[in-house]
Formats: C-alpha cells, sequence, structure tokens
C-alpha cells in the first residue's frame, strides 16, 4: 500500500463530492416546489449566462453525455422552458434558448436556491464565505475542456 503523503481531512476530490452533494439535495428540496430538478435549474442557469449554446457545449458544462442531455432539453422544451434554433454557423447543431417562460421559472426559483446557500454557509463568516467562492471559481476557469461524453 502507497504512503499517503496528505492527511489533512481527505481528499479534496471527495470532499467536493460530498459538499456537493450536501447542497443538491437541499437545492432539490427548495426546486421541487418549482417544478424543477436540480438539473432543470442547472440548465436554465446556463442558457442566461450563455444564450445560444449547442447541446454538445452544455453537455460538456453539466458533465453528462449529449444523448442525456438531449433528453433533459427535449423534456424542457415540451414544458415550454427552452426552444431550440438552427445555428447559422453549423447546420448539423442547433442553439438553444431560454423562453419567457424559462426565465420566469428561472427568477421564480433563484431566489429560493440563494435561501438553501445561505443556510448552508449561516456558519461561515464573510472571509470564509470569500475565500471558497474565490477557490471554487479559480477551480471552475482552471479546468482542461473534457472530451467530448457521446
Amino acid at each position: 500500500m502507497d504512503h499517503v503523503e496528505e492527511m489533512d481531512g481527505g481528499c479534496v476530490t471527495f470532499l467536493v463530492r460530498h459538499a456537493w452533494l450536501s447542497m443538491r439535495s437541499a437545492a432539490a428540496a427548495a426546486l421541487a416546489e418549482h417544478g424543477l430538478s436540480v438539473q432543470q435549474y442547472g440548465t436554465l442557469l446556463l442558457l442566461a449566462e450563455k444564450p445560444g449554446c449547442t447541446i454538445a457545449e452544455l453537455a460538456r458544462k453539466v458533465g453528462t453525455a449529449r444523448q442525456s442531455a438531449n433528453e433533459l432539453i427535449t423534456g424542457m422544451e415540451r414544458a415550454g422552458l427552452l426552444e431550440r434554433r438552427a445555428n447559422p454557423t453549423d447546420r448539423r447543431s442547433q442553439q438553444l434558448y431560454l423562453t419567457d417562460a424559462g426565465q420566469r421559472r428561472l427568477a421564480d426559483a433563484t431566489p429560493a436556491v440563494r435561501a438553501v446557500e445561505r443556510d448552508l454557509e449561516a456558519s461561515f463568516t464573510p472571509a470564509d464565505r470569500a475565500t471558497a467562492r474565490a477557490w471554487l471559481e479559480r477551480m471552475v476557469n482552471s479546468e482542461t475542456p473534457a472530451e467530448d461524453p457521446a
């Protein structure tokens, strides 16, 4: 058995995963009141930040296969939350956009998600919050593009 070089509370990767699972569980309950799953909310959030992204881009951002992302998008399209449009630069792909109903659902659900985050961060000092957010943002911005999972 190899010697573990760091014994400072566990592997960061798994700590982040456990934190995400705790946050996801709390957020899921709040989002259910708005008729959304965590994946659907994340998709609405992503499309609000990056209108016109393709299904392949969405799949990479949420870490899923293109087929799974397409199934999610199909359901959300049927619910009137988003729409697909022809991609003017690539006829093989479609771009995704929020509908007015999707924008309203995102706006209605966001305060509930923010309240969950505030509850989870309640014991953090302002410096703790700033440090955690800065670290997470650096991790997200330093990620290398993943291979297309499809």
